[in-house]
């Protein structure tokens, strides 16, 4: 007897989106026994108003130049707790021209050759050149304490498949990395501190460099650079070359000197400048501010150049040049960062090679900063750059991107994915940051990207079509048996093509109604049961990762109605009653879900010409 299968239709309409990106360099140490001679402090209990000192920073080329600081008085607690502030007035020199500026943050203050603190604070809108200034005593404190932290294992997060197959990104910017607060000290009226009395205070703006970067990249991500205190600069010399370390010698990074941190190299170069305030021995003290309160951190440390300070009315800074590598910054904290001489972070080497609608071939070489933060958003910049550099800003485009991020003892994950339409480059941007940001915000603590590798190819006009019907050859089939699914789809243009697939029927499958469906990937991920998971480690993350499904091409499931369950991450369909009333016992909680479908085939229909 011919056993019967009643096929019913269901259509969801296609259209496009995506996701995926990154990776690692060799790091190296070479040990710097320079010693530097001793800094003698400035207790804060004997600091007086009225007191006059003098202060170090370099206004142009890497030599300090001194200038006036007059003492005006100490507000407690103005930064956090236990964390004062002094305030001051700065004079001579070049100062004069300058007033305070972005990248002067750590410069250090002296009084009788005794070390006070750093310039890291600023008045906004101040008619005078007024500052805030870091006591010395509380950058050594909060170093010292931190560096031996011990940090506390974090238990696996929840994913959802809609965040992993998303393509529509936005970075989470730290809250907090900037302060901005305002004094309320009871001053008299001939106190010098009634003079900065209600106004209000803020970390002094850390400039950040960009070379190899369009002007259209800056304007889109400077906003957000801006809300953490940094201050985007373009146009400052070429670009960083990535060299090895440079042993340091008894000059390095002294008091006053100009200090990089980068968070690129290579093609594309940003770096993050400001002051030293001390060196002691291989140990460098830095900013006398957050720079973004990263805690722990893994930065290339540079010395650096600086072409000039620019006064401004709105926020003078200086446009620094960050030269060869000397260490590592690995401390971000309330009162400053700390960085070790000698020491190399470990870097992620990105290789992107971009075919133009010109059909030109460009191949961008530059490294990254390892960082669960950093490293998504600097991924997100420059792959978002390297298109828009080289391609029209207005108008449709189609972005295809393949690629792939290596993983240490884990397998590759895969990036083969299509954008369509005016926010094309946007999206391909995003769907490298995405599974970045999802491996480093997993909480496994042995994720380490070694490598990543893009190929870009870029062409004029959109190509979108738009899934109308789907046809079937016939609605009775035998199992073991294949019919014949019909999809039709409409281009923007009202042109309509059609594709035929072919679909096979399990041996083992039942008599009864099978349910078809025919969608793009994004849709089907949507439509699922399952929509979140905890993976049990890192490698059912990659698994899971490289398993989404794609939102440029079609899918063909046939399924029908029977109970089954999700655990994890995995589907479990057609399940017998007993190990379902196991898995619903009230013993047993967590990781289950009941499901009512099951998927019996699933084909990944190969990509079209239309998205």
């Amino acid at each position: 007897m011919k056993a019967k299968f009643f096929v019913s239709l269901l259509i969801i309409s296609a259209f496009c989106l995506n996701i995926f990106g990154q990776t690692q360099a060799k790091s190296d140490s070479k040990t710097v026994s320079i010693k530097t001679p001793a800094v003698q402090f400035f207790p804060l209990s004997e600091l007086k108003e009225g007191m006059r000192g003098t202060a170090r920073t370099v206004f142009r080329g890497s030599e300090p130049e001194e200038f006036q600081v007059e003492i005006l008085g100490i507000v407690p607690g103005a930064v956090g707790p236990k964390q004062d502030m002094i305030v001051g007035r700065i004079s001579g020199g070049s100062a004069d021209r300058t007033s305070v500026f972005a990248g002067m943050s750590g410069s250090p203050v002296y009084i009788g050759g005794k070390l006070v603190g750093a310039i890291s604070y600023s008045f906004p809108f101040s008619k005078e050149p007024i500052c805030g200034i870091t006591p010395i005593a509380q950058m050594l404190d909060i170093f010292e304490q931190k560096q031996n932290l011990k940090i506390k294992a974090k238990e696996p997060r929840a994913f959802s498949f809609a965040e992993l197959a998303s393509t529509d990104w936005k970075p989470n910017f730290p809250i907090g990395a900037t302060v901005s607060s305002s004094i309320l000290a009871n001053t008299s009226a001939n106190s010098p501190l009634s003079q900065v009395a209600g106004q209000s205070f803020q970390p002094i703006a850390t400039p950040i460099s960009f070379s190899g970067f369009s002007q259209e990249t800056l304007n889109r991500f400077a906003p957000q650079l801006a809300s953490v205190g940094l201050f985007p600069v373009s146009a400052v010399g070429g670009a960083a070359r990535i060299s090895p370390l440079k042993i340091a010698d008894e000059a390095t990074l002294q008091g006053g000197a100009s200090v990089s941190m980068q968070l690129t190299r290579g093609d594309y170069s940003m770096a993050a400048s400001g002051t030293v305030t001390m060196r002691d021995g291989d140990k460098i003290y830095a900013f006398g501010h957050p720079f973004l309160s990263l805690g722990t951190s893994d930065l290339p440390m540079s010395e650096s150049s600086v072409v000039t300070v620019i006064p401004s009315v709105n926020n003078s800074f200086k446009l620094a040049v960050p030269s060869a590598m000397v260490g590592t910054m690995t401390q971000d904290r309330a009162t400053g960062v700390f960085g070790k001489l000698g020491q190399s972070p470990k870097m992620i080497p990105v290789k992107i090679n971009l075919e133009t609608s010109r059909n030109q071939q460009e191949t961008f070489n530059f490294e990254v900063a390892k960082d669960d933060f950093l490293t998504p958003i600097l991924l997100n910049m420059t792959v978002y750059n390297s298109i828009v550099a080289n391609e029209r800003g207005l108008g449709d485009s189609m972005i295809e991107l393949k690629g792939e991020i290596k993983l240490k003892n884990q397998q590759t994950i895969k990036l083969e994915r299509r954008f369509t339409g005016m926010q094309a480059s946007q999206i391909a941007a995003s769907s490298v940051a995405i599974p970045v940001n999802a491996l480093l915000d997993s909480h496994f603590d042995n994720v380490e990207i070694t490598e990543i590798n893009l190929n870009l190819s870029s062409s004029d006009g959109s190509k979108t079509a738009t899934l109308e019907r789907i046809a079937l050859d016939r609605t009775e089939v035998k199992a073991g048996e294949s019919f014949e699914v019909q999809a039709f789809v409409r281009t923007d243009t009202g042109k309509v093509f059609s594709q035929k697939i072919s679909v096979q029927i399990p041996l083992d499958t039942p008599i009864g109604k099978l349910l078809i469906t025919v969608a793009d990937g994004s849709s089907l991920q949507y439509a699922s049961a399952s929509r979140q998971f905890v993976p049990k480690d890192l490698s059912e993350l990659v698994k899971t990762i490289n398993g989404i499904r794609k939102s440029d091409r079609l899918y063909v499931q046939t399924y029908r109605v029977t109970n089954g369950a999700i655990i994890g991450a995995s589907e479990l369909p057609n399940l017998p009653p007993s190990m379902l009333a196991t898995l619903n016992n009230d013993r047993t909680a967590g990781g289950f879900k009941p499901t009512l479908l099951t998927i019996l085939t699933e084909q990944e229909i190969a990509p079209a010409e239309f998205i």
